[in-house]
């Protein structure tokens, strides 16, 4: 069974994904965290995000950068969504991405355009959604857990202007796919949120039958 999970910045999409992960035994990958790796990269690297970010891509990252918790971090995640604009970023992650879809016994993918470009053959796609100003408040909440001072209204402004170049990019867009199922996490708590996933995979699978 192969699940995409697609949304934008601090929608619960991750969390949703990680579990059906676990629930279905099936391996999980955050494709954002590929675009991270690569805005790292570049960070670490002093390089102009604008400029360096597709020959970065071609070349590759660090092996276990995935997993270094500083990919997860605003900063990281601020460069990302700048660099993931660039077709060449876009194109050189696509391959892996596909790979890992394509895997013996399924999977789950969760990004943006993981239903809609990388597996659009998915058996089940999800579309998770959040009003933005919740969204703001779940990352603010997130940035001073990690000891980050900033606004709630700087989150919100963030926030906002990622959605746009994510959804105004030329290259696989965010958009929800026509046949995605949507769930909105705006006022449910992470245990609901998930079980309401799970609602939502058993039916659509269940119609496939």
């Amino acid at each position: 069974m192969l699940i995409a999970v697609d949304g934008p910045a601090a929608s619960g999409k991750g969390t949703i994904a990680r579990a059906l992960a676990r629930h279905y035994g099936l391996p999980h990958l955050d494709t954002g965290l590929l675009y991270r790796a690569v805005a790292a990269t570049v960070l670490r690297g002093g390089l102009d995000p604008a400029s360096a970010a597709d020959a970065v891509a071609s070349c590759g990252f660090e092996d276990g950068l995935l997993d270094d918790p500083w990919l997860r971090t605003d900063e990281v995640g601020k460069v990302a969504s700048v660099v993931s604009a660039h077709p060449g970023v876009r194109a050189a992650l696509l391959d892996h991405q596909r790979k890992f879809a394509r895997q013996p016994g399924g999977a789950v993918l969760d990004g943006r355009d993981i239903g809609t470009v990388i597996a659009p053959d998915a058996d089940v796609k999800l579309f998770v959604k959040a009003t933005p100003t919740i969204r703001a408040q779940r990352r603010h909440l997130e940035l001073r857990k990690q000891g980050a001072n900033t606004s709630l209204d700087r989150v919100l402004a963030d926030i906002r202007a990622r959605d746009e170049r994510d959804s105004h990019r030329s290259e696989a867009p965010m958009r929800q796919a026509e046949d995605a199922a949507v769930l909105d996490t705006s006022f449910l708590s992470i245990d609901a949120a998930i079980q309401r996933a799970i609602v939502l995979v058993e039916a659509r699978t269940a119609a496939a039958r």
